[in-house]
C-alpha cells in the first residue's frame, strides 16, 4: 500500500514482561532488539497514522506497547516509499513498524490487529446509497484515486479509468502544499475538482473528518475478492525476531480494547475478522 495506506498504494505467546524481568527477555530475544527502548520506525508526515508530535494513531499504539512493556519510546524518522523496510528495520535503527500489510514478504508480521477497507469517499448527499463501483451513478464521474493502489483494477473493470484522476503514489516536492497524497486528494474533493474518491479507509475517515466539508465515507465492502480491497494490518518486525513477534503477540491481545478505542477514535473503518461486515460497536 502506499503512503495513504495503503500506504497503500501503498497494510501479527509469551508472559507478559514486567520491568522486573526484563533481563530474561534480554537473554531472550535476538541481539537487535533493544530491551529498555522501543524503537520505531516513522513516518513525520502521514497524518492520521503518524508525525514528529506523535499524534497519529500509529503514534498511540506505539504508546500503548511500550507502557506495556514498561519502557520509553524512540522514533526513527523516514518518509515512507521505496527503501522505507530496508533502511529502517534493515538497518537496525528500530525495532518494529507500527502498521503493516500482513502477507507482505519484507518483514515478518504479528498477528493482525485490525482489518479495514478502501473507502469511496463523497461530498455529502451527492451520492446517497452507492456503496458499490459498478453503480451507474459513478459513470463518467471525476473520481481520485492513488495510482498503483488495489482500486485501480477494480475501477478499470467497471469501466471508471477514463474519466478517473489518478494521483502519484509520493509527494516529493519539498514545497508540496498538503502533507500526504490522501490528504490532496481529500482536498480535492473538498473544493470540487473531483466527483468522488476512493482512498484507503484508516487515512480516508479522519482526513474527511478534518476536511471542513460534510463528507460521507463508505467502506467498499460488495466488491469481489480479486483485487482485494480488505487488508489485515499488523506489526512488522525483522523476519528473524520470533520471540519478539511472540512478545508483541502478547501485547496486542491483552491491549485489543485499548487499541481497538484508538483506531475508533480516528474514524478507521473495522471490520470483522472473517467476511465483510463492519465490527459492531464495543460492549460498555
Amino acid at each position: 500500500m502506499t503512503r495513504s495506506r495503503a500506504r497503500t498504494g501503498l497494510a501479527l505467546a509469551l508472559l507478559l514482561i514486567s520491568a522486573g524481568a526484563r533481563p530474561a527477555l534480554a537473554q531472550s530475544l535476538p541481539d537487535l532488539v533493544t530491551t529498555d527502548t522501543l524503537r520505531v520506525c516513522g513516518d513525520p508526515g502521514n497524518m492520521p497514522f503518524s508525525q514528529r508530535k506523535e499524534d497519529g494513531f500509529e503514534n498511540k499504539i506505539a504508546a500503548i506497547i511500550a507502557d506495556e512493556l514498561k519502557v520509553k519510546i524512540r522514533y526513527y524518522w523516514l518518509t515512507q516509499g521505496p527503501g522505507f523496510v530496508r533502511n529502517t528495520l534493515g538497518t537496525g535503527l528500530c525495532d518494529i513498524i507500527i502498521g503493516s500489510a500482513a502477507g507482505g514478504e519484507l518483514v515478518q508480521h504479528s498477528n493482525p490487529y485490525y482489518r479495514s477497507a478502501y473507502t469511496l469517499v463523497t461530498r455529502q448527499g451527492e451520492f446517497d446509497g452507492v456503496v458499490r463501483l459498478d453503480d451507474p451513478k459513478l459513470k463518467g464521474r471525476a473520481i481520485g484515486v492513488i495510482g498503483g493502489t488495489p482500486p485501480v483494477n477494480r475501477m478499470g473493470e467497471v469501466g471508471l479509468v477514463s474519466t478517473m484522476k489518478a494521483y502519484a503514489p509520493y509527494q516529493l516536492d519539498p514545497a508540496r502544499k498538503h502533507q500526504t497524497v490522501s490528504a490532496e486528494v481529500i482536498a480535492d474533493l473538498a473544493e470540487k475538482q473531483i466527483d468522488a474518491a476512493i482512498l484507503w479507509g484508516p487515512a480516508a475517515g479522519w482526513l474527511a473528518r478534518q476536511s471542513g466539508v460534510p463528507m460521507s465515507v463508505v467502506p467498499l465492502l460488495q466488491e469481489p475478492d480479486r483485487p482485494p480491497l480488505t487488508f489485515r494490518i499488523a506489526l512488522g518486525v525483522r523476519m528473524e525476531e520470533n520471540d519478539w513477534k511472540r512478545t508483541l503477540n502478547t501485547i496486542l491481545r491483552k491491549r485489543r480494547a485499548d487499541i481497538e478505542a484508538v483506531l475508533r477514535a480516528y474514524d478507521v473503518p473495522l471490520l470483522e475478522e472473517e467476511g465483510n461486515t463492519l465490527l459492531g460497536a464495543p460492549r460498555p
